[in-house]
């Protein structure tokens, strides 16, 4: 039984929706703002979509032409038959090609690592990068609240991403009674996210279906292997033509901040930095302090 989209102060709906097309998966792609003013893309991390740029992006599209992306497998985008950093960038590059013109680069979590990827791919079009925590995971990885470290080798990780590739069930999520129960379920891996907030998040992060709710994402989209690994991460950084403003929250969170000497070294091959801190947010940066995140990625941009 369907029903009406739980409210949240603050959140604005996109005042347009378009698909774009990238190596035959169709890309969904959010927009607020003036379609004449500077472009401006965010794109989102791991498991969620460009609705959660609901209460960022009405304040950035004051002064700039706001798109969200669903990245493939996430949020209304399509899925594709397998996940790989390379096609995420590609992802990106198609929507900025799309634009039509130099855009700035808005990136949160593993988006923020890729939009940064992305920036050293396609410098002509990239004009500025914000990264939002997304400097990758520490040496021991992520262990997000109720799981164990993976501690298996690559070659065995991939193996099992292969067979689970090759299992069709495991694209089928188990239902959930309620939207009230998605949420419990989220907020264990998000503590600091409000429910109010993730009930807004998750009525357009997930899907009615018989027997519940399940999530919209790709089950299998979070086995992709890329550099988003520690070892990989920043050296190719020193690639980046465009300036970065880098933004970390100050509280410590299940997914960050690194500890500051990491931070110091992966972000030491940005030739042109900027480092902000916004106080009273965790990892989840642009959802706990929205206006504050806007006043900071506005004021840097229009210098």
């Amino acid at each position: 039984m369907s029903f009406a989209e739980p409210g949240y102060p603050g959140a604005v709906p996109p005042e347009r929706t378009r698909d774009v097309v990238s190596m035959g998966v169709r890309l969904r792609l959010h927009e607020w703002g003036d379609p004449e003013a500077p472009p401006l893309l965010l794109t989102h991390g791991m498991f969620d979509h460009g609705r959660g740029f609901d209460t960022l992006a009405p304040l950035l599209a004051e002064r700039f032409h706001a798109v969200a992306l669903d990245a493939r497998g996430h949020g209304d985008s399509g899925w594709a038959d397998a996940y790989t950093w390379v096609t995420d960038l590609a992802d990106i590059g198609s929507v900025l090609r799309a634009l039509g013109r130099p855009a700035h680069l808005v990136g949160h979590s593993k988006g923020g690592g890729q939009a940064t990827d992305a920036a050293c791919h396609f410098p002509e079009r990239v004009r500025q990068v914000v990264n939002i925590d997304g400097f990758g995971p520490s040496p021991e990885g992520f262990r997000p609240p109720g799981f164990e470290l993976d501690t298996r080798s690559v070659p065995e990780r991939f193996a099992d991403f292969l067979d689970r590739r090759r299992a069709e069930e495991e694209r089928a999520w188990r239902p959930y009674a309620s939207l009230d129960e998605l949420v419990a379920r989220r907020r264990r891996m998000n503590p600091r996210l409000s429910r109010e907030w993730l009930r807004h998040f998750l009525f357009h992060g997930s899907r009615e279906v018989e027997g519940g709710f399940v999530w919209k994402v790709d089950p299998i989209a979070a086995g992709g292997f890329g550099p988003f690994k520690p070892e990989w991460i920043a050296p190719f950084w020193r690639r980046l033509q465009a300036p970065m403003l880098a933004v970390i929250g100050s509280e410590p969170d299940t997914w960050g901040p690194l500890p500051e000497p990491l931070l110091q070294e992966r972000l030491g091959y940005v030739p042109q930095l900027e480092r902000a801190t916004v106080q009273g947010a965790g990892h989840f940066v642009h959802m706990e302090r929205p206006r504050e995140t806007a006043e900071l990625i506005l004021a840097w941009l229009e210098r």
